[in-house]
């Protein structure tokens, strides 16, 4: 099966605390979906387009579990603590495999 990824661009933080509270509560649950953190904020350099303050992508073990974790009452519970200010595109891709 083929993995997903969530990549989440943060354009604005409002409210560090929050950021803070809704990652402590959604770590576990997207863990809990197979999720594994591969970027958590950290030193970038934007070439083009817009600048994030922060970006961060999750792998699933695959498209179907990614989804079902965004769409959970859990995640979406954690979400509403720094939904509101908090400003991100975030999506969820499928990879592919070159082999």
């Amino acid at each position: 099966m083929t993995k997903a990824y969530w990549i989440s661009l943060y354009k604005k933080i409002d409210n560090h605390e929050n950021l803070k509270k809704y990652a402590e509560i959604v770590t576990p649950i997207i863990k809990s979906y197979g999720g594994v953190a591969l970027v958590r904020g950290g030193k970038y350099n934007a070439y083009d387009g817009d600048s994030f303050v922060r970006t961060v992508v999750w792998e699933f073990p695959n498209f179907k579990k990614a989804v079902e974790c965004h769409e959970s009452k859990e995640y979406q519970a954690g979400w509403a603590i720094a939904k509101k200010t908090t400003l991100r595109h975030m999506q969820i891709v499928e990879g592919f495999n070159t082999e």
